[in-house]
């Protein structure tokens, strides 16, 4: 509970506890034309978005949660965390030295600002800070959470009130956004080309423009459209989240298909994106993910298996507590993701992680016998000589040569880019494969999509062959933050969540050794895939008990059960376990996302 208390008090520092967000009230326009109501602009220009759901999942979390706990949920979803949480890779740097490099910046950025006469409402004396960088009335802090003086706090404010330079009959133009542009530009992002869905007429170069989102709104048929491309749909429920000036004409931005669209000068919520700043010195991650690592405690020298690595963030924080000794596995079955992993690590300098491509749900290869499989193919369909290659010895994991690893891996994987010789055979490039290409261009590259570059990949592990899991299974991501809209998922696609991730579990609780640790984590604030999946794995693996974790900022689990219309049953946590578990709820007094940890200890299995 002190330590609780004290990172509470940590982070109310950072925190703005005066926040008001503005009404937002509805606009009647099309991109060339405003028709005006009796609301004022500053009413109208504003940011207080209302978090859209599938009327069934609301009824479910309000029975969950309860109808104000969820409101204060819903509504808190909608905007960003008001701080950043960096992680400082203590190998190539340490905290006191980012913390300067990070007052710097603020110090330029405020000089910038002052020049171009933006109000940041913000009335930190960075000559102060800079005398005393650890003062709770700087917005640069070191973490207060024992064992975490390697995080790192920056403060960021907002909601503010952006001036529009309304006029009555000249409104700003304005460029709309997707909303998956608008989440990433409310963290600090630009507007790229890519994300722009409209633009005002008559847009030249160098121009102030007001930006806004196009969210899902209900549709005719029933499902849910964004209204601004039809000629019916006059009324569109804008959020206007900042200006910023055009780095190209209407006609460029069309014409495009990446680049920078708007630089953003003027935002709602202002946070450092920290782009290039200290590279392979500081990793920007949520603080749940940093103590979903800390909870599973490990240790140099063991062995562990990050079940779900991708993007890889807590995979390199593990590495990083085991001081880079022992061996971090991780896996995903993504060609791109593992390449990022690989490329992270590196980055990191760190040196004891082995990435490969495997399907989590294929985990488990329970043919390998002393290195060997019994079977000429596995369940994978690697044959027996692949798996020779990719080093299996005694049922563990070996290093390769690098010719094995090209042996071991199929025509498919060996193929990069194209040299200069294979481009100039001229071969004829139908239409289809153009306008296929220009949209590859567009939206980058698909999940399956091999950017070039060779990767391990893995036929499984034996049962009982690692010390620790983490599984960070895949879920519905409803705790992240900012999301504008909420309406795509359904109660049957939640529950397909549930059973995706106990079919991870069934994996995940096979690979730990008996005395081990399992570590389940996810970003949803769906209980069915929070407390629900922990009821099913205590039910159906009695050598499975929940354990104390460490650090413990997260609040308490959700006791009882949900019965719906329609017969379906689910059980949660019953007396007496909702404080083994970590709950963070984004409304919360730590104004963190949405973050759900369990950690199990593995006993003597059954023979």
């Amino acid at each position: 509970m002190k330590q609780r208390t004290r990172v509470l008090h940590v982070l109310q520092a950072i925190i703005n506890p005066t926040k008001t967000f503005f009404f937002f009230t509805r606009t009647t326009h099309s991109l060339s034309q405003v028709q005006l109501m009796d609301q004022s602009a500053s009413d109208r220009y504003s940011y207080n978005p209302t978090l859209r759901w599938n009327p069934q999942v609301e009824d479910y979390f309000i029975q969950a949660y309860g109808a104000e706990a969820f409101h204060r949920i819903s509504k808190a979803l909608t905007r960003p965390s008001c701080y950043s949480c960096i992680r400082v890779n203590t190998l190539k740097t340490t905290t006191e030295a980012v913390i300067e490099k990070i007052l710097e910046i603020q110090r330029e950025k405020r000089l910038n600002d002052s020049l171009n006469n933006l109000d940041t409402n913000d009335d930190v004396d960075i000559s102060e800070s800079v005398k005393s960088p650890t003062s709770e009335t700087n917005p640069v802090l070191k973490c207060q959470i024992p064992g975490l003086d390697y995080v790192v706090f920056v403060k960021g404010s907002g909601p503010h009130n952006i001036q529009y330079d309304y006029q009555q009959d000249a409104p700003p133009k304005e460029v709309i956004v997707s909303r998956k542009c608008a989440e990433a530009v409310l963290r600090g992002a630009q507007v790229y080309i890519p994300g722009i869905l409209a633009c005002s007429a008559h847009v030249e170069k160098g121009e102030k423009v007001a930006v806004s989102v196009g969210v899902e709104q209900p549709g005719r048929d029933g499902g849910w459209a964004i209204g601004i491309t039809h000629p019916q749909y006059l009324e569109r429920e804008g959020m206007y989240i900042g200006q910023g000036i055009t780095t190209m004409s209407r006609a460029g931005i069309f014409r495009d298909l990446s680049g920078l669209g708007v630089d953003m000068t003027d935002r709602v919520f202002r946070l450092e994106p920290f782009n290039d700043v200290m590279k392979g010195g500081i990793f920007l991650q949520n603080l749940p993910s940093i103590i979903a690592a800390h909870v599973l405690d490990p240790q140099e020298g063991e062995r562990i298996l990050d079940m779900c690595a991708a993007p890889g963030g807590k995979t390199t924080a593990i590495a990083s507590l085991m001081k880079d000794k022992g061996e971090v596995v991780a896996v995903d079955r993504s060609h791109n993701k593992v390449l990022e992993i690989h490329n992270l690590a590196a980055e990191l300098g760190l040196n004891n992680i082995k990435p490969y491509k495997l399907d989590a749900l294929k985990s488990v290869n329970s043919n390998i016998i002393n290195g060997n499989l019994t079977q000429t193919e596995d369940i994978v369909g690697v044959t027996s000589q692949e798996a020779k290659a990719t080093g299996f010895v005694n049922g563990n994991l070996s290093s390769p040569t690098a010719e094995e690893k090209i042996c071991a891996l199929p025509v498919s994987d060996k193929v990069g880019i194209p040299n200069d010789e294979q481009s100039r055979k001229g071969q004829y490039t139908s239409k289809r494969e153009e306008r296929k290409e220009t949209r590859r261009m567009k939206n980058g590259p698909g999940r399956h999509h091999s950017t070039g570059g060779r990767v391990d990949k893995c036929e499984g592990f034996p049962p009982n062959s690692f010390d620790r899991v983490l599984l960070d299974a895949p879920c519905s991501a409803l705790g992240l933050r900012p999301r504008l809209f909420a309406g795509e998922e359904t109660v049957e696609s939640l529950r397909k969540h549930g059973k995706y991730q106990k079919r991870m579990l069934d994996q995940a609780v096979q690979l730990v050794r008996p005395g081990g640790v399992l570590v389940y984590s996810t970003c949803t604030i769906n209980p069915g895939e929070n407390e629900g999946l922990v009821r099913y794995a205590l039910d159906t693996y009695k050598f499975l008990s929940l354990a104390q974790q460490h650090p413990r900022i997260g609040g308490p689990g959700l006791l009882g059960h949900y019965k719906s219309s329609d017969g379906y049953f689910e059980e949660w946590l019953r007396p007496g376990e909702e404080d083994l578990v970590q709950r963070f709820d984004p409304s919360g007094p730590h104004d963190t996302i949405g973050f759900f940890i369990a950690k199990f200890n593995v006993g003597p299995k059954d023979a």
